[in-house]
């Protein structure tokens, strides 16, 4: 086992069907190692079925907001407490943790879960999409689970470190990984990512001119070409840095 090991997530599996074609192109020929993937979303069966064909390690990505104007996903469950007028999940992650009950959210969650079973694929642990909108409820349905919840206050520890590659600016991505492929220590590290590929969907899900937009399309199409590229992998290989998943690290911590 090499000293330092790096576990390489993809976002957002299931939010669209760019999301999955750009995360399957990661796995496949680049050095995403594991993808998180929203149940809730309208692609999320396509996911599930790629999944199955690719042998691609999954989380649950526990969704509890929807951020895009036009790409509007409603929850599994009929909790009043998780949607906005529209019937949708809320936008931002201040919204939901102002108005989602624990009940509520625990009893999608534990939905969210269920359909990973219903399409055959097996689940290696559990995080969430944008930010924590009501904390207690991914510690009961990781404990009803029996599997991680990695960015919980125990399973964080087993991390030396967690990084996002995203929001950065695309023309200082390539020598943020490199200089941070330098500096890793000893232990398991955490890179997340979110990839997609060029399709015109990532463009029209959300309407120009704010931050949250950089994410629909900018972000994403930048973090591909980085997994993808052939001397982000050769850097990892002269490094000696192992390639991992959430699944086999803390299965050997």
């Amino acid at each position: 086992m090499a000293e330092v090991r790096l576990v390489v997530q993809g976002d957002d599996f299931g939010m669209c069907h760019a999301v999955n074609v750009g995360t399957v192109e990661a796995f496949r020929h680049g050095i995403v190692t594991q993808a998180s993937t929203m149940a809730a979303c309208p692609w999320f069966t396509e996911a599930a079925a790629l999944a199955r064909e690719f042998g691609i390690p999954l989380g649950v990505h526990q969704t509890l907001t929807c951020e895009w104007d036009f790409l509007r996903w409603r929850p599994l469950t009929d909790g009043v407490s998780l949607v906005g007028e529209d019937g949708t999940f809320r936008r931002t992650v201040a919204e939901a943790e102002a108005a989602i009950t624990l009940d509520d959210a625990v009893r999608e969650l534990t939905a969210q879960v269920g359909k990973f079973a219903a399409e055959g694929v097996e689940v290696e642990y559990l995080d969430l999409h944008m930010g924590s909108s009501v904390p207690a409820a991914y510690e009961v349905v990781s404990e009803q689970l029996g599997k991680p919840f990695i960015y919980g206050p125990v399973e964080s520890r087993r991390f030396a470190s967690i990084e996002t590659l995203s929001d950065r600016d695309t023309a200082q991505k390539k020598p943020w990984v490199l200089e941070y492929l330098d500096k890793l220590t000893p232990g398991v590290h955490l890179l997340v990512t979110h990839c997609a590929a060029a399709h015109p969907e990532l463009g029209a899900i959300h309407r120009p001119g704010s931050d949250t937009y950089r994410w629909a399309e900018e972000y994403r199409l930048s973090d591909q070409a980085i997994v993808i590229d052939p001397e982000i992998r050769q850097a990892i290989e002269d490094r000696g840095i192992e390639l991992t998943t959430v699944g086999t690290a803390f299965a050997a911590a």
